[in-house]
């Protein structure tokens, strides 16, 4: 079932960013962890094509879905990796209606977009399929996710929150943050009504809408969150040391 279907049925979608973790032991590891998908960062990360669609078959098979976040909106990375079986893709730095237009036509099928076709490959489970019925279950179901984080999307959110093809907006709120002047400052009124400037565009247009963020903001906008994409595998891993190392600290300390 994808992300899409679970959140029509009402569930509540959880997942994480990835930086640091590879492989295909990550579906198995965010299956035991109860998460929904993962997200590749390979804007900032130095993910390749072949490792990204090793762990999209193994999640795939475990249901759970592999999302990535390409290093800027072109073609060649949109087309290759949902050809590699990723079922949502992020376009980080979104600044005009016109850049969404464009990333639609490599993300969505026609008549929706102008996807090149590949007949068969990791984005079909290996499986061979009526083109008809694979372009119509993937528009459907793969996720064209705008990253809003620069004044100029926030300027021009309800023509962008409008168009057809795009399924969800994205809260970037760091970038953001620096871009409205504010940098860091999650508090600030600037960054926060611009957050809700955009979730109020994202409900009108009926879109998704979320936010890349820790706890304290994602708990700020909770009554407007379509899922949640909290921290990053580099957190979870910090926080599980942190965890012995403070267990340690507080029952086998010697000194006490």
């Amino acid at each position: 079932m994808s992300i899409r279907e679970k959140i029509g049925n009402g569930e509540k979608v959880a997942g994480v960013m990835l930086r640091v973790t590879n492989g295909p032991v990550l579906g198995y590891l965010a299956r035991e962890g109860g998460l929904d998908f993962v997200m590749f960062d390979c804007e900032h990360a130095a993910y390749g094509m072949e490792s990204i669609r090793d762990a999209a078959i193994t999640c795939r098979a475990l249901g759970i879905s592999v999302f990535a976040r390409v290093p800027n909106l072109s073609k060649d990375y949109i087309s290759r990796m949902l050809d590699s079986g990723v079922e949502g893709i992020m376009v980080p730095f979104i600044q005009t209606p016109e850049q969404v237009r464009e990333f639609i036509q490599y993300a969505k099928y026609r008549p929706v977009g102008n996807r090149g076709f590949a007949t068969v490959g990791p984005h079909t489970d290996y499986r061979k399929g009526k083109a008809a019925d694979v372009m119509a279950d993937a528009n459907n179901n793969v996720m064209a996710i705008a990253q809003i984080e620069t004044e100029s999307a926030v300027e021009h959110i309800e023509e962008i929150a409008a168009i057809e093809g795009l399924d969800t907006l994205l809260i970037g709120p760091f970038d953001l943050s620096i871009a409205l002047g504010v940098p860091g400052d999650m508090n600030s009124p600037v960054l926060l009504d611009a957050i809700t400037r955009v979730s109020d565009a994202a409900r009108r247009n009926g879109k998704l809408f979320t936010i890349h963020s820790g706890a304290a903001l994602l708990d700020r906008f909770a009554d407007r969150l379509s899922f949640v994409m909290q921290g990053t595998d580099f957190d979870c891993i910090v926080a599980g040391f942190q965890g012995i190392r403070n267990y340690t600290d507080k029952t086998l300390n010697t000194g006490k």
